[in-house]
């Protein structure tokens, strides 16, 4: 090839390929050299031959016919970018077609400006020809990494790679290594391939990971929002994946403003049943503590209000704490142990968040000098492992995580291989797990 090193090596390749066709090397019909051969020729990994067919491919330069191999195709596609009153627009076009959108021979001046035609741009093999100042302008905004016309935004997914992205908000800690195993397994079990990363729960960090994996040759995507009860404003990267087709299904929640297929836990059912069992138990005092910079942690509140409020329990005046992401770390604590200071108006259970809440504040129920359950019952949310890793065992409500991960894959499989879903929306029912967090209250 060429002395193009400042060319990323799968563009290398591409204007290689190129030459040969213009040249006549290769004609329609001809069938090209395999992945392995180009890989083995020109030092490159097979995944980079790979993304180069698969540009060639999207732009109609070149076909694959499963299990024999790839082929040039016949007239070339290439892409029309077109500016008008209603700003930058896109279409495919052939190059033996006529071209709807060229100005007519004969038309009058005044009508060709009302059809709106300033210019237009061929992108294919040598790249734009005849720049105008308004293309330029057009263009420069088209090429924003948020922009659906981006360069990064129509790259295609190679049809012989199928890779998955997942999207977590942690990977390594808590619940998330079981989602992320299950998915695992059930896209290995298909061929299929993963990359995983995480956010953080960090919206800046959603954004990076998002642009990362459609930098990739990508497939689907498996995804948990971030800190979803904020807001979405990484709307346009998600806009991008409904404009490339690239389908997604999100787990745990969904941006309230999306629609896209979701798998969840009926969060609220869950911590209506543990408020419920706690004032079967006989507890009229209870405390609540949830994270509300995600959907989960609202829903888990209003389970924990709706409850109080259909027994006709009072709720306590300070009783509801509310944390984030930011605070996590240390107000609950805080919150708690001034709680717990008061023998007398203080709670005598507490409704979590999640069990790692939960385990954090048995400390700070051990500090303040009350036993669990004798003086304090105590509820989690997850059943994770750590629910019975400590002395006290918890009362906890259930999450699938392993079954979500599998069934988020099998979703977003059957997406990309054109299967209908049975539904758009699976809700896993939470099952209340009786240990020894809770009892009756003394006296």
């Amino acid at each position: 090839m060429a002395d193009s090193r400042a060319l990323p090596k799968y563009l290398q390749l591409k204007r290689e390929i190129l030459g040969w066709l213009e040249a006549g090397r290769y004609v329609e019909g001809d069938r090209m050299p395999t992945e392995h051969e180009l890989a083995e020729r020109y030092g490159m990994s097979r995944q980079t031959v790979r993304q180069t067919f698969g540009e060639l491919e999207q732009e109609g330069r070149i076909h694959r016919v499963q299990g024999k191999g790839t082929f040039v195709s016949g007239p070339k596609a290439s892409l029309r970018l077109r500016v008008d009153a209603g700003g930058l627009k896109e279409r495919q076009a052939w190059d033996d077609e006529p071209d709807a959108h060229q100005p007519q021979a004969g038309r009058p001046e005044e009508q060709q400006s009302q059809y709106g035609v300033l210019s237009e741009l061929q992108l294919r093999d040598g790249g734009p020809r005849e720049l105008s100042s308004a293309y330029r302008e057009a263009l420069s905004r088209a090429a924003s990494a948020d922009s659906p016309l981006s360069a990064a935004s129509h790259r295609p997914a190679p049809v012989d790679v199928q890779t998955i992205g997942i999207v977590t908000t942690y990977i390594s800690d808590y619940i998330f290594p079981h989602i992320v195993r299950g998915a695992e397994a059930a896209l290995r079990s298909r061929g299929y391939r993963m990359v995983l990363t995480s956010t953080d729960n960090d919206k800046t960090k959603e954004r990076e990971s998002l642009e990362m994996l459609m930098r990739e040759p990508l497939s689907g995507l498996i995804l948990e929002p971030t800190r979803s009860a904020e807001g979405n404003p990484n709307s346009s990267l998600y806009l991008a994946l409904d404009y490339k087709r690239i389908p997604y299904v999100m787990i745990n929640e969904r941006y309230a403003e999306m629609s896209c297929p979701v798998i969840k836990v009926n969060d609220e059912a869950g911590t209506y049943k543990a408020t419920e069992h706690l004032i079967a138990l006989g507890h009229r005092r209870i405390a609540g503590f949830f994270k509300t910079d995600d959907l989960q942690g609202m829903n888990r509140l209003k389970g924990f209000t709706g409850a109080h409020r259909d027994h006709g329990v009072p709720l306590l005046p300070e009783g509801v704490v509310q944390y984030t992401t930011a605070t996590k770390d240390s107000w609950p604590e805080q919150a708690a142990a001034a709680m717990l200071g008061d023998a007398a108006a203080g709670p005598t259970a507490i409704v979590c968040y999640n069990d790692e809440l939960a385990v954090r504040l048995l400390q700070t129920i051990r500090s303040a000098g009350l036993r669990v359950p004798e003086d304090l019952s105590i509820v989690g949310f997850d059943d994770a492992s750590l629910a019975t890793a400590t002395e006290v065992k918890l009362t906890t409500l259930t999450h699938p995580k392993t079954d979500m991960g599998a069934r988020a894959a099998e979703w977003i499989v059957a997406l990309i291989e054109g299967r209908p879903l049975e539904s758009r929306e699976y809700v896993y029912e939470p099952e209340l797990i009786l240990r020894g967090s809770t009892s009756e209250p003394r006296g």
